[in-house]
């Protein structure tokens, strides 16, 4: 039986009179790798930012393990601990060396000793391809090399889901590769369970077991990748689908 990690129901967002997000429901299970796809402004990065408390729900409940995590009595950088998040625009300190904003969240979050915040964080950046490049600050790296330091940096608080919010649509077109190679290794090698914004549409394609496509705040439909992209039975997905690979 599938193990339930994440569940949001009912979840809505509005900004003023103007809803962003309308009745969101959806499961995300151990080791998944849910890609979510669909035009922008369509609401996908907000509903990233409301799964990882960045926004507050206007109504609608988010459950981890099971417990909602929108209550009083949660802790949001402790659940943010678990539920990791990478961003389109890095989020890095450019006051620090790589190494340290690779220990800096679990030192003051997770309240690891310096030594061992360190091994952990040249494991990570290790595993992505970034130990050489420990002392360099983030001004000294390219876009690509950045975003790899953000999702060590994000590995090294040891979660059990990884949320990324387009993570590549900030770097140059010849950067893209290397940075959907590290997430393609972490879902088929490290079996990450992962809930993915983006444009990449060989990735939610190839990587993914499962897609959401959402259009004007609501999910129109959601499947296997086989599905969605060979037959899908919404004719938004369909129109989109034409536009982004024919364009």
């Amino acid at each position: 039986m599938s193990e339930h990690i994440l569940e949001i129901h009912h979840l809505s967002k509005t900004f003023g009179s103007h809803a962003v997000l309308k009745d969101i429901d959806f499961i995300v299970d151990k080791g998944d790798v849910t890609t979510i796809i669909g035009s922008s402004g369509s609401g996908k990065s907000t509903l990233l930012r409301c799964i990882n408390l960045l926004e507050t729900l206007t109504t609608g409940e988010i459950l981890f393990h099971g417990q909602d995590v929108t209550g009083r009595k949660m802790n949001p950088s402790s659940y943010r601990a678990k539920v990791g998040m990478v961003f389109q625009s890095f989020n890095l300190f450019n006051n620090l060396t790589v190494l340290a904003n690779c220990m800096i969240g679990q030192q003051k979050v997770l309240k690891v000793q310096k030594e061992e915040a360190r091994k952990r964080a040249l494991y990570y950046l290790s595993k992505v391809g970034m130990a050489p490049y420990i002392n360099a600050r983030p001004d000294q790296i390219s876009g690509g090399q950045k975003q790899r330091v953000a999702i060590a940096r994000a590995l090294a608080m040891e979660p059990e889901v990884l949320l990324f919010d387009e993570p590549t649509s900030a770097l140059d077109p010849e950067m893209v590769g290397e940075v959907l190679d590290v997430m393609k290794s972490l879902a088929e090698k490290d079996h990450m369970t992962m809930l993915v914004v983006t444009h990449e549409m060989s990735f939610a394609r190839e990587v993914s077991n499962r897609v959401l496509y959402m259009a004007d705040g609501l999910i129109e439909e959601e499947g296997p990748p086989e599905k969605i992209f060979t037959n899908p039975d919404n004719q938004k997905t369909r129109d989109f689908l034409r536009r982004i690979l024919q364009g």
